[in-house]
C-alpha cells in the first residue's frame, strides 16, 4: 500500500492542521476480515492518499480524528465498479451518514461531532461472493474550522448523549403503551437521532433532519416504512405498529 501526503489543500480559506506525524496504523483483522487502520496527517500538513486493494469480503475502515465544524472532503477512484466506501461518525459502526454507493464515492460536508470518524471501503456483495479485487486511490482532506465552532450541546455523563429520559412508546397494536428510554444526539440545522430501547432490550434509533422525521435503522425484518405528525409539539412517530410520542424538546433541546 502507498501512502503519501499532499500539501496543496483545495478548499479555499482554511488553515493547514497541526496534526503529527502521517502513518497508516497495522491493520487488526477481526473475525468479518475488518482490518482498521488510523490515519494522521504531518504537521503542516492537511490531506492524504492512499492507495490500496481488497479482495472478496475484506474491508478496510480507516480512522480520522477531527473537530466538529471542520470540512471534510473525501473521494474515491478503483478499477472496480463495486468498490465504495462509507462514512460513519465517532462512536458508530454501522450507521453511516454518507454511502457512497448511492453518493458516486465522493463526499464533501462540515462534520457536525468530534472524534474518530471511520471510512469504510468494501466490495458490494455480489462481487465479494466472486472474490473479485478492488485497486482503489482514496483522497482525503479536511479543513479548519468553518465560521468558528459549531454550538456544543453538553452531554450527559458518561454517554455520548446530549439527553437521556423516557418516551411513551407502543410496541404493537395489541400491547399497552410502556415508557421506552431514550437517548437524543442532537446535531446541527435541526438534525438529532433519537435512540430508543425498546422494552423487550431492542433498540429503535430515528432520524431527524431540518425539523423533521427523516428515517429509521431500518433492517430486512422490520415492518415497513416510517409515518410522522404532530400533535402540538408532539411527534407521533409510526412504524409499522410501533408507535412512538416524542416531545420537540427532545429533538432540538430548549
Amino acid at each position: 500500500m502507498k501512502v503519501s501526503a499532499k500539501s496543496n489543500f483545495r478548499f479555499s480559506n482554511f488553515a493547514a492542521l497541526g496534526l503529527i506525524a502521517l502513518s497508516i496504523i497495522s491493520p487488526v483483522l477481526n473475525a468479518q476480515d475488518i482490518q482498521t487502520r488510523t490515519i494522521t496527517f504531518d504537521k503542516g500538513e492537511s490531506s492524504a492518499i492512499i492507495e490500496a486493494n481488497i479482495t472478496g469480503y475484506e474491508i478496510i475502515d480507516y480512522l480520522l480524528n477531527v473537530k466538529k465544524g471542520q470540512e471534510m472532503k473525501v473521494s474515491l477512484t478503483t478499477d472496480n465498479t463495486a468498490n465504495y466506501f462509507n462514512i460513519m461518525e465517532p462512536e458508530e459502526e454501522y450507521v453511516a451518514i454518507f454511502n457512497g454507493s448511492i453518493n458516486e464515492n465522493s463526499f464533501e460536508g462540515v462534520l457536525e461531532r468530534s472524534g474518530d470518524y471511520r471510512i469504510r471501503v468494501y466490495l458490494m456483495r455480489s462481487a465479494a461472493r466472486r472474490n473479485e479485487t478492488a485497486n482503489f486511490r482514496l483522497e482525503i482532506e479536511v479543513g479548519s474550522i468553518v465560521n468558528g465552532d459549531l454550538p456544543e450541546d453538553a452531554l450527559v455523563g458518561g454517554t455520548n448523549f446530549n439527553a437521556t429520559g423516557k418516551v411513551p412508546c407502543l410496541i404493537s397494536r395489541d400491547g399497552q403503551q410502556e415508557n421506552c428510554d431514550f437517548g437524543v444526539i442532537r446535531k446541527a440545522n435541526l438534525g438529532s437521532e433519537v435512540h430508543i430501547r425498546k422494552p423487550d432490550g431492542r433498540k429503535r434509533i430515528i432520524f431527524f433532519e431540518n425539523g423533521e422525521a427523516a428515517g429509521y435503522d431500518r433492517s430486512e425484518a422490520d415492518p415497513g416504512e416510517l409515518k410522522s405528525s404532530k400533535q402540538g409539539d408532539l411527534y407521533i412517530i409510526r412504524i409499522g405498529e410501533e408507535l412512538y410520542k416524542i416531545p420537540g424538546v427532545v429533538i432540538f433541546g430548549g
